[in-house]
């Protein structure tokens, strides 16, 4: 995701007295009522709500490669590969660039339907945009979020990193907000998925492209 701009409580915080769980109730309620111009998005990441443009092109090709090719890795396995959907912790909301939950999850919708409960993903995956607070978003805030959420593997395909990167991470320890174990590779390595319902899946130059020095 590519972020242009933050709705946040951040010059507020600092003067807030109210519990953390009252401040998560006042941001789900602003977040419901948020009426976004198309091709914007907003989450709830880390006690803000921050607000970003559908990605650019490449960025879409790329998360577009990942869901086929896991949905095909899937096929008869009760699971699927998902875009475009709210996935909902308690009163924090995400939208991963890609994700696996089961494909047919109606018991696992919440909130009257604005989104899947992240109990029943087992694997995000996020393709990072060009610009500062998106990296920062998805190696840091998304990755700690994700964690405490208890999702099993999260999968960071970076364009950005060295000449691209792509990082799984897995055994999330959620009262510590981390990931226990973690492989990064360069693009043109191969990496396969640990564990869960996508397990020995591989992510290679079919889904991330070349190395950006062979471009």
């Amino acid at each position: 995701m590519t972020a242009l701009a933050h709705e946040t409580l951040e010059a507020a915080m600092p003067k807030v007295t109210t519990p953390p769980s009252d401040l998560d109730d006042v941001l789900w309620q602003a977040w419901k009522a948020m009426e976004l111009p198309e091709s914007y998005q907003a989450e709830i990441v880390e006690g803000f709500i921050e607000v970003s443009p559908t990605g650019r092109y490449s960025h879409g090709r790329t998360a577009n490669r990942l869901r086929r090719a896991l949905d095909r890795e899937l096929d008869g396995s009760g699971f699927s590969a998902y875009q475009d959907m709210d996935v909902i912790h308690g009163r924090k909301v995400w939208i991963p660039d890609v994700f696996v939950a089961p494909e047919d999850g109606e018991e696992h919708v919440a909130e009257g339907g604005l989104g899947i409960d992240a109990a029943a993903v087992h694997l995000v995956a996020e393709v990072v945009s060009p610009d500062a607070d998106s990296r920062a978003r998805d190696r840091e805030r998304k990755r700690r979020a994700y964690a405490r959420a208890g999702i099993p593997v999260y999968v960071i395909v970076d364009d950005h990193q060295g000449h691209g990167s792509v990082t799984v991470l897995s055994d999330p320890v959620p009262g510590e907000a981390r990931y226990a174990s973690e492989t990064t590779v360069p693009y043109g390595t191969a990496v396969t998925v640990p564990e869960g319902p996508a397990k020995g899946f591989t992510i290679d130059e079919s889904i991330t492209g070349v190395p950006e020095a062979d471009r």
